[in-house]
């Protein structure tokens, strides 16, 4: 990979006074945990943040930029938990807001799960979470207080744009756009995409996901409360490997699933993983980062799989990448058909908003091999969920 920007090589410079502070990560814990507060019998959400702190402390080739996104993630969770609770504290009536039938879209990343996020969410009896509601959610914002609220938002889509620029070519955010809900649920596989820790691997390959899911419920009623209720179109690739405990919090769910050859979705991942990685561990092992996400995209497929079995056929719409990659025109409608909602006029006015590159974006090129992966290493691990593909793809 190149040089990285300027910008990000100035950042890691100002930040290096800090950079020692990792040294004694259950100390900067304990200060960020301070500064956002505990609810009563929150001790083991609290505990689970301890821990990958200090795992992300001891990761490999971190930098000074790596260390402060790893206390922001924490902070950023704990605090938001804190507010949720003291909320839910405030208004009992939270937790009586019924999240129903909620569409999720899942399927692995690079399979037009953005793009068909965005679709679902033109039509205005629908509710897809803005960004700077999941970074920062509460209740209804005034408007003369809305700028303050959206600005953890753009300091991430600005900051991000700056450092690693190329990134916004793969996954383009806008602070006040529809965006995967990975970033509200507590924990995802978002530490993973920023620095190699194999312990919280393991961790997260092991853990209960229904305390998670019942947070997320949480968050989407919060921001569901005191304003006009709109089905929930709910996205993130990271639900495929979750579809059980998912269903438990979520039982009336209808589910999504994109589908696309899987030696092209790791190729694309991969690139992503190394474009948003780079700001986070310098130097960036290609190879290592072949094989993580080989074995946990693998893992998510597989775990979806057997899954599925137990999903009522009519609460689940298979989607081939065909239907929105090559034509949106003619794969929007379709999509509306399968979720059981309406597709006018004034939702194919608005397609070209959400499927048209953003500009100034250039052409996503990717090369399975830079990631020491080949063809055979990707087909022998998706053999199973390749079969799936191929029947959707016939239907």
């Amino acid at each position: 990979m190149s040089s990285p920007p300027l910008a990000l090589t100035l950042a890691d410079l100002l930040l290096r006074p800090g950079f020692g502070s990792r040294r004694r990560p259950d100390r900067v814990f304990d200060r960020i945990l301070a500064g956002a507060g505990q609810a009563e019998g929150d001790e083991r959400f609290v505990e689970d943040f301890r821990l990958l702190l200090r795992w992300w402390a001891q990761a490999e080739n971190l930098t000074p930029v790596g260390w402060q996104s790893a206390r922001a993630h924490v902070r950023r969770h704990l605090t938001n938990r804190a507010r949720i609770r003291r909320l839910i504290a405030e208004h009992p009536a939270i937790e009586r807001e019924p999240i129903e039938k909620p569409v999720f879209v899942v399927g692995l990343p690079r399979t037009a799960t953005t793009l068909a996020h965005g679709v679902l969410t033109l039509s205005d009896e629908h509710r897809g979470p803005l960004l700077w509601e999941l970074l920062n959610p509460g209740l209804e914002v005034p408007p003369g207080q809305r700028r303050r609220a959206m600005a953890p938002a753009r300091r991430l889509v600005d900051g991000t744009n700056l450092l690693a620029p190329r990134f916004r070519d793969i996954h383009p955010m806008v602070a006040d756009g529809p965006e995967e809900c990975t970033f509200a649920l507590p924990h995802a596989l978002m530490p993973l995409s920023s620095a190699r820790l194999p312990e919280y691997q393991a961790w997260h390959c092991e853990r209960d996901f229904v305390p998670d899911y019942r947070h997320l419920k949480q968050v989407f009623q919060v921001l569901q409360y005191g304003r006009p209720r709109r089905r929930w179109i709910l996205k993130s690739p990271v639900h495929l490997e979750n579809l059980d405990a998912l269903r438990t919090v979520f039982p009336d769910a209808t589910i999504v699933w994109t589908h696309r050859d899987p030696v092209t979705v790791v190729a694309s991942f991969c690139s992503l993983i190394e474009h948003g990685m780079v700001l986070s561990t310098r130097p960036v092992d290609l190879h290592g980062i072949g094989a993580t996400w080989l074995g946990l995209l693998g893992r998510s497929a597989a775990r979806g799989l057997a899954a599925r079995a137990a999903i009522p056929r009519e609460a689940l719409v298979d989607v081939p990448y065909s239907w929105l990659g090559s034509d949106p025109a003619l794969g929007a409608p379709k999509l509306y058909a399968a979720v059981g909602a309406r597709w006018t006029d004034r939702e194919a006015a608005r397609l070209p908003e959400v499927a048209a590159r953003p500009k100034g974006t250039r052409p996503h090129r990717y090369d399975l091999a830079r990631y020491g992966l080949t063809r055979a290493d990707v087909t022998s691990v998706f053999a199973g969920y390749d079969a799936l593909r191929a029947e959707v793809d016939r239907a």
